[in-house]
């Protein structure tokens, strides 16, 4: 399943929420909606990824994963793509440089759950992530204190955003961050695996 390459016009706030959407579920939906009423975007882009460095097991094959993210996420303003896969990146630095280079007169956020921010320091080229993208957060269950306690949220403090600015990050240039709280939804793509729902 290859789709076509996502569209914004220039001048747009495109965020981009990546991961192996292994599967996709409805809390990544519940995010995704929070982030673009909070983070002043006109657009989300789901990158789902061909793989996570991170992770030493492979993820179910692009083209499930794919149809189970346009299944799940249905809106106007969100589209569900395979861009790293066409880009032949592996590495959310890589992929933002290049999605830049791709897309210019747009401006980007990197969106993630606040689980995330607890282990960025352990991304490949993080700081250049923050020092050249704005960064969304929303808080998931049980992660709040780990992630405003993390190594990246220490090091780049002074640049976060205050919640009550979050409507700001979009237009905001890097480094800048903001850590949003949102009614928590417990929906986890490990959980499913292990319910055996996806195989």
């Amino acid at each position: 399943m290859r789709l076509a390459f996502p569209s914004a016009r220039p001048g747009m706030v495109v965020g981009l929420l990546g991961g192996s959407f292994d599967p996709a579920h409805a809390g990544h939906v519940h995010i995704t909606r929070a982030a673009l009423s909070r983070f002043g975007l006109d657009r989300v882009w789901w990158l789902v990824s061909p793989g996570n460095p991170l992770k030493t097991s492979g993820p179910a094959p692009l083209d499930k994963r794919l149809g189970r993210a346009r299944t799940m996420m249905r809106h106007p303003r969100v589209e569900v793509t395979d861009l790293e896969s066409r880009l032949g990146t592996r590495y959310t630095a890589r992929t933002l440089r290049a999605i830049r280079l791709l897309y210019p007169g747009r401006r980007f956020v990197w969106l993630m759950g606040a689980d995330n921010l607890a282990q960025f320091h352990l991304w490949d080229d993080w700081r250049t992530i923050l020092r050249t993208t704005p960064v969304g957060i929303v808080a998931r269950p049980g992660e709040r204190m780990r992630a405003r306690m993390s190594p990246a949220a220490h090091a780049f403090r002074r640049w976060q955003l205050p919640e009550a600015q979050s409507h700001r990050l979009g237009r905001t240039d890097p480094p800048a961050w903001c850590l949003i709280n949102v009614p928590m939804h417990p929906a986890s793509s490990t959980d499913i695996r292990r319910a055996g729902d996806w195989s």
